[in-house]
Parts: C-alpha cells; structure tokens; sequence
C-alpha cells in the first residue's frame, strides 16, 4: 500500500476575516464552524485516511507556540513534526522545504497530500475518495491538484480547466464575472482548491526542471535547519535566497505531468465573513448569530459578539462583528473588501491588525485592561508547570498581584511563593522571573508603571522556549 505524508500547511493571517483574525492569531486557529479549530479538524481529517504517516505541519515561526498548543489539545497517541518557517517565502517554498524534509525520514515514493489548514470540508467520504482517487495518480508520476465543483460564477478563485480524463488544459486566473459564468455553463472548469498530491521524488525532480532556484535555496535550508524540540527550524539564510512563488505559479502551470481530480466536497475555503455566513446555520431569518447578540427585524446577516452585548434593528444583508478592541460593520456583499481595512491599520502601524487584546505565549497569556501615558494594566495567565523567561525591563517597573493560584517569584537573588491576594514588586532593571509551580491556572494581574511600556523593552537572560529579546 502506498504511504501517504500528509503536509498541512498552516501560515498565513487570513486578513478578510479581521477583527476576529490577526497577524498574531491566523484564521486556521479560530473555532468557526466546529467545537475545535480549522488546523484541528485538518489534522483530524487526514488522520483517518488509512496508510497515513503522522502529518508534517508547517508553520512561520511566530505561530509555532499555537499550533503546538493546538496540537496538544487534541491529545494524539504521537506527536507531530512541525517544520518551522523563519521567513514567508510563499507555498512554493514551502512545499518543496516539507518534500525535501520528508525524504530524510520515508521513501521517496511517498506520496505526499498537501493540504491547506484552513479550509472547511463538510462530506469526508467524497474527501477520502478523492484521495484515494489522487494517490494512485501520484503514485503513477502525476503531480495532482484537486479541483473543487463549482456551484455559482465565483470571482474570487482561480480556475482549472479540464480535459479528457484527469487532463489539465490551462489554470486560469481569478475572472470577471461575465467569464466566470461562462465557465460555470460550460461544465469543465473547477475552483483550484490548493490541495495538492504527488511523490517527493516525482516533486523534487519537477521542482529541478521548472523552480531550481527555489529547490537550491530549500535544500540549503533543510541541510543547515535543526532540530529544536518539538520543532526542526529551516535556516534562514538559505531560506532568503529562495525565490518568493506559489506552488501553482512555481511548478504546478508549468509541468506537463500535472493531473485534476474533480470533487465536491461541501468544501470552502472561508475566506472572507460572507463566505462563513454562507456555510454556517442560520436562523429562520437567515441570520449567523455568535455570542451575546440581541436582533430585533434583522435578516441575512452575519452578527458575531466575543465580549458585550450586540444589540441591532432593521438590518439585511449586513455583517457585525465585534471583539475587545474593535468593531467591524459593513455589507455583508463587500466583506472582502475588509482586506482594504487591515492594509491601511498596517500601513499606520496600528497594533489592532497584529494582535488582539489577549495574546498568547507559550507559557499561557496575557490580556491588557488598560494602557495610558506612564502606566499599564494586565491581567497574566501561566499554565501549571510553566515559566515566563528570566528577564529584566530597563524601563517600567511591574506590580504583581495574584488573584488564582500559585505563584513562584524570582526577584533579583531571592526565590519565594505569592498566594491569592498576596503581591510583590519587581523594580525597573532588576532580574526576575514568574512560574506555576501548582496544578491549576496562576491568574495574577501586573500593574506595569514606566516612560516606556512596549514589549520590546525586555531583556531574557533565560528562556525556555527559545526566544531572544523582545
């Protein structure tokens, strides 16, 4: 029977889906349709298809401690690689990186499947017999893409157009309307789903015959990556010279071995809040409601609370979202254009495209109440067993008061234990550290006090996870 590495690829910010999806925290991570996440129901998926390897996952560097965590939460007999990305060099070096790192572990006629993490895949049935389907055309020397059915004249995807058999006759980038309803009638064009599978020795070698500057570049960064547990790291400087391109405009629209399966899979790819209201259930008005929402004459429309009370009348076809630190409102018809919105936060250096109020550590979080000229207020979580790193700020000084818990402080040469209610003070430019040394979640809120508040203003003496300053 054939192996089959599934490689599931988890960058990417998804910033049409803004509040609620940032930098810091993608889209793949978010729990939108389901109980666990898009990443999660990915890893899921491909572990039930028989003769499977335990997945690679990629992933940038700055996301590497949420996928971790989002890989324990699911409690898997063995752990997963994770292949670290220290740069965005787009899916076509990225593939090549996973093809290149699969072949120091399995055969070269692995077959590896290739998945987008954050897509939505509704009827599994259909899923793993396309699979099935691909793997013994990858298996043949074919490099497989799958094309989704298409159910409207959508604009927003690129197209494939279909042949005799599982023939490719063009890729066919994002049309206008008018065409995309001519491709919809003519019944041989399919959305390009960006799932992909063929051998790594049939990959490498299509890769030298079409991308060999991306193939030299990867196969540098594999040969000088490392290990750094539970991760392998690519290397950076090798990783720099590679060319930035998909792997649809690398390899894929310039092979003649390419092939297509058709599918209908119940599949999106969620990118934008109209294509999340279209999959998601409504109510008897036609509405997707999350959270603490109060509608009074509301229909077709999309309204999300995470904190307050959303309360709205009179609305059709209109998209509310709401998180702590933003609020987004718009035509339910043009939420692709939210990307326009993200482009000029970021532009303006603005954190609200980066990161939400609560931001996640490999240690657990930290949430920020308040934040004004000279003082900032935040409440800390810290997972049992975990540390923060032996630091020092050269500019705040930090109030600590525990409120759930137990806390072990290290403040300049001295080590002791903060119970609830207990507090201590940690003076700018001194040593310190906090740890959980219980069982239960440390919950303790730090008054920051200082002419500078930024988190760029630490210093990590000791670390546990890695990181240097900052």
């Amino acid at each position: 029977m054939t192996a089959i590495h599934p490689v599931i690829l988890a960058g990417g910010s998804g910033s049409r889906l803004w509040p609620l999806s940032r930098e810091l925290y993608p889209k793949q991570i978010l729990n939108l349709i389901e109980q666990k996440s898009l990443l999660q129901a990915t890893i899921k998926r491909v572990l039930a298809i028989p003769a499977t390897l335990p997945p690679l996952v990629v992933v940038g560097d700055e996301h590497r401690f949420l996928v971790q965590n989002q890989i324990k939460e699911l409690g898997l007999p063995e752990p997963l690689s994770v292949l670290l990305e220290p740069l965005g060099r787009n899916t076509g070096p990225a593939v090549c990186a996973a093809g290149l790192y699969s072949l120091t572990q399995h055969a070269p006629d692995t077959v590896l499947l290739v998945l987008p993490s954050d897509h939505l895949i509704r009827d599994q049935a259909a899923f793993y017999a396309a699979v099935t389907e691909a793997v013994q055309l990858a298996a043949a020397g074919r490099l497989v893409t799958f094309g989704i059915q298409p159910h409207a004249p959508e604009t927003g995807y690129g197209y494939i157009e279909k042949g005799e058999g599982n023939e490719v006759l063009s890729f066919v980038e994002k049309p206008n309307l008018e065409t995309a309803k001519s491709y919809l009638a003519r019944g041989n064009f399919f959305w390009n789903s960006g799932m992909f599978a063929f051998t790594i020795d049939t990959l490498l070698s299509e890769m030298a015959r079409h991308a060999p500057a991306i193939l030299e570049a990867m196969r540098e960064s594999v040969e000088k990556g490392h290990a750094d547990d539970p991760f392998f790291r690519l290397d950076e400087a090798g990783m720099s010279r590679s060319p930035e391109n998909s792997i649809d405009y690398a390899l894929m629209e310039k092979s003649d071995r390419v092939a297509v399966v058709p599918v209908d899979l119940g599949w999106s790819d969620i990118g934008s809040w109209q294509a999340l209201w279209e999959v998601s259930a409504k109510d008897a008005a036609g509405n997707v409601v999350h959270g603490n929402v109060m509608l009074e004459d509301v229909r077709n429309s999309l309204v999300r609370s995470e904190l307050r009370l959303v309360a709205a009348v009179g609305l059709e076809d209109t998209l509310v979202v709401e998180t702590a630190d933003a609020v987004l409102v718009a035509p339910l018809s043009r939420s692709q254009e939210v990307k326009k919105i993200v482009a000029r936060l970021k532009a303006g250096n603005k954190e609200e495209h980066r990161l939400h109020r609560t931001v996640y550590r490999p240690w657990g979080s930290f949430t920020t109440f308040e934040e004004q000229p000279r003082f900032k207020i935040k409440r800390l979580t810290v997972n049992p067993g975990a540390k923060l790193s032996l630091q020092m700020h050269h500019h705040r000084s930090e109030h600590w008061v525990v409120v759930h818990g137990t806390a072990r402080v290290t403040c300049g040469d001295k080590t002791f234990l903060l119970q609830e209610n207990q507090s201590t003070y940690i003076s700018a430019g001194e040593k310190h550290r906090l740890e959980n040394p219980g069982r239960v979640v440390l919950e303790l809120i730090e008054v920051q006090n200082g002419s500078y508040l930024g988190e760029d203003d630490i210093v990590r003496l000791d670390d546990d996870y890695g990181r240097g300053k900052g």
